[in-house]
């Protein structure tokens, strides 16, 4: 399915695939905005829903999750639904026996609502999408390509707390080259006027000269900085990333840019603006100091973290045409 040929949302969720950002507009985003404004209130008064009530939808992952998995397992549960979870199909399903990727989706397909899937090739949730004929499928993270619903709860997250996603000014650290959540993100802040956003990245993992062309086209600025020291002292939020160590084939490779840019006290001090938040995707493999953890403003494992299963709420609500549209 070719980048132009993606469903766009255009305010009806019903039945669709949700492959990219690049499916959505403003307007659909604060449809999605609100709706999960209603969902966090289920869930955070323990309120029974049967709005998923007859619904199944299939978590097939290709590759380990934590955060991603249970927030969708979670989301249906709140919701009165049902799942069947897959985790790593190359060794529990007929993968292991050889069944090919068309069939795993039509057998599966074949019991659920709706498909989430996560993958380690890049397009393959755009080709789970063309081979499904009638359950929507849900890209849960294709390889180094992009995380759409984790744009969205990071979206969300930023909304959140400063009631607008225009204008803002924003750091991101860590891995550009492979950071699938990094390339979300900007598809979705590239449909606001006037952002900024701040690359701090080892040489060797910068955004590809390809990705950096294409979104220096949209409604974006894009500043690539060398040193902590660059980082403006006026950003709204830092999104500190991972080095992907499963995306290096030489492990003497990845040592060499781990852990090169690390979140701590004294970083926060020295150039976080009044109002700074700090983001993280999670898992965190000693990028962002504990210490940080305590720190108000430190919103990964406080407001990001549970804005991924009201998101989903909403999302799936919307997706299984439970709300009207």
């Amino acid at each position: 399915m070719a980048l132009a040929s993606l469903p766009k949302i255009k305010g009806n969720f019903k039945g669709k695939d949700i492959l990219s950002l690049d499916q959505f507009d403003i307007a659909s985003l604060q449809k999605l905005f609100k709706l999960t404004k209603q969902m966090a209130e289920i869930a955070k008064k323990s309120k029974p829903s049967k709005l998923l009530a007859g619904n199944i939808v299939t978590l097939l992952f290709y590759e380990p999750s934590s955060r991603t998995f249970g927030s969708f397992a979670a989301a249906i549960k709140q919701l009165g639904g049902q799942t069947v979870e897959i985790l790593d199909p190359q060794h529990f399903s007929s993968v292991y026996k050889g069944e090919t990727f068309e069939d795993t989706i039509r057998v599966f397909e074949a019991y659920c609502d709706a498909i989430v899937i996560r993958h380690p090739q890049v397009g393959s949730a755009q080709a789970a999408a063309d081979i499904a004929s009638f359950a929507p499928i849900i890209n849960a993270g294709d390889g180094p390509h992009e995380h759409p619903t984790q744009a969205l709860l990071d979206l969300y997250t930023i909304y959140e707390r400063f009631k607008k996603l225009d204008h803002l000014i924003g750091v991101v650290a860590g891995d550009m080259l492979y950071g699938r959540t990094v390339k979300s993100l900007i598809r979705g802040l590239a449909l606001y006027k006037a952002n900024t956003v701040y690359l701090l990245s080892p040489d060797k993992l910068r955004l590809s000269k390809e990705d950096f062309a294409n979104f220096q086209k949209r409604h974006i600025k894009l500043i690539q900085i060398e040193s902590e020291q660059d980082i403006p002292k006026n950003a709204h939020f830092w999104y500190w990333t991972r080095v992907q160590k499963e995306r290096f084939t030489n492990l003497k490779d990845y040592e060499k840019v781990k852990n090169k840019f690390v979140l701590t006290p004294k970083l926060i001090k020295e150039r976080a603006g009044a109002q700074t938040i700090f983001m993280h995707p999670l898992p965190r493999v000693g990028e962002i100091s504990p210490k940080v953890d305590s720190n108000p403003r430190a919103v990964y494992l406080r407001s990001q973290i549970r804005n991924g299963m009201y998101i989903r709420m909403a999302l799936l609500a919307l997706i299984l045409g439970k709300i009207r549209q």
